[in-house]
């Protein structure tokens, strides 16, 4: 197996929806993946991009990729925001999701971010225990909160 990690490009964008499609599957919400290609593209690779992201790449084929934002505490600074990390189901548990995360590191270090934050499902024992391999921290008293705004 050979794993090859870089950034993602704006051409990644359609497979990057595909794995993004299969996440939503694995999470049991097919049907709340409501971002077109358009605005995914736009978002990362337009004027103003809002997220950048790492992918791993196989023989020529997107196995999995990682997607953050800068997010802002104001009592921490500036950190990464780990979005997704997204592995397809075939090349789970064969590193590639610490070569993703390595680069999130390496990117995080290099950007001065004071750390890496993100969320994970309380019933994805493999991500959990992905984590805990990492060292993270789990954080049980914050309550997750989101509000819509319709156009």
């Amino acid at each position: 197996m050979s794993i090859t990690i870089r950034r993602a490009v704006k051409q990644d964008c359609p497979r990057l929806m595909e794995l993004i499609r299969e996440l939503a599957l694995f999470e049991k919400a097919p049907d709340e993946v409501t971002v077109t290609l358009e605005h995914f593209e736009e978002s990362g690779f337009g004027a103003n991009p809002v997220w950048w992201g790492f992918v791993a790449v196989e023989n020529g084929v997107i196995q999995g990729f990682a997607m953050y934002y800068i997010r802002y505490s104001t009592w921490k600074g500036q950190r990464m925001y780990l979005e997704d990390l997204i592995v397809t189901e075939e090349m789970r548990g064969k590193g590639v999701g610490s070569l993703l995360f390595d680069a999130l590191i390496t990117e995080a270090k290099e950007k001065k971010f004071n750390g890496i934050v993100w969320q994970v499902l309380e019933w994805n024992e493999p991500a959990i225990k992905f984590y805990k391999k990492l060292n993270a921290s789990f954080d049980a008293e914050w309550v997750n909160c989101a509000l819509s705004i319709e156009n």
